[in-house]
């Protein structure tokens, strides 16, 4: 089953077609090898100045994946622009999916301890 990207932006800056695909395309490339694990994931946009002020880290973008069999994973980014806040936290969110999934695979696959009868 294909992961689902939710875009929502606040009033300030418009959730259109061509952000929603931009956004979906960055995800995808991102995060195509944990396609299978994730059912959907949330993309929150927001301009944290507003509008009438800029500044170098004006934009976030919170994401929120979640994971099939376990707890969402969240992560965010600050930057100038849309772009560089949603590739700053699709590579966070790459880092902590590795942690986080990573950590499960191994200890499924963990072997019981045994005491050694020589010792």
């Amino acid at each position: 089953m294909p992961m689902h990207v939710q875009l929502n932006t606040d009033n300030i800056l418009s959730g259109s077609a061509t952000l929603a695909r931009d956004v979906e395309e960055i995800l995808e490339s991102a995060l195509d090898r944990f396609d299978e694990r994730l059912t959907r994931i949330e993309v929150h946009l927001n301009d944290v100045n507003s509008s009438h002020k800029t500044g170098p880290a004006d934009i976030r973008c919170m994401l929120e994946a979640r994971v099939t069999g376990s707890e969402p994973v969240a992560v965010s980014d600050h930057a100038a622009t849309v772009d560089q806040a949603v590739r700053g936290a699709s590579g966070k969110l790459q880092r902590a999916l590795e942690s986080t999934l990573g950590r499960r695979s191994e200890h499924r696959h963990e072997k019981p301890l045994i005491d050694d009868p020589t010792v």
